[in-house]
């Protein structure tokens, strides 16, 4: 089991992973938006971050590079869950820090595999 941070401006995606990872045995907090995320992360210290990409204030790339920077918080993994598919968004989140990196729509399966596989 993980604490998992899940960082979605979408209430009805958020709601879907939210549900998702509470049945796979995953222990779940929130966040609206980047600046949230960074504070939830310094404060609570999730195993893993699911990060979007595309957020109002803040962007998930933004975010995963102050996450990642952060001597408290740089060793969160972080997966991109994101609409973006391009290369070049693959290769920024990777050089923001990202380690995993899931396009939607996400199955539940593919979701829970990603966290075991940026966990083990």
């Amino acid at each position: 089991m993980a604490l998992v941070l899940i960082v979605e401006d979408s209430p009805s995606t958020l709601e879907a992973f939210r549900t998702a990872l509470v049945k796979g045995g995953h222990e779940v907090i929130t966040a609206e938006d980047g600046n949230i995320a960074i504070a939830r992360a310094r404060a609570e210290k999730p195993d893993v971050i699911m990060m979007d990409i595309v957020m109002p204030e803040m962007n998930g790339f933004q975010a995963t590079r102050r996450i990642t920077t952060d001597a408290e918080t740089a060793h969160i993994p972080i997966i991109m869950v994101t609409t973006k598919d391009q290369e070049t968004d693959r290769v920024w989140a990777k050089r923001q820090g990202a380690v995993g990196y899931l396009t939607k729509p996400v199955t539940d399966s593919e979701l829970l595999a990603e966290i075991e596989r940026v966990m083990a």
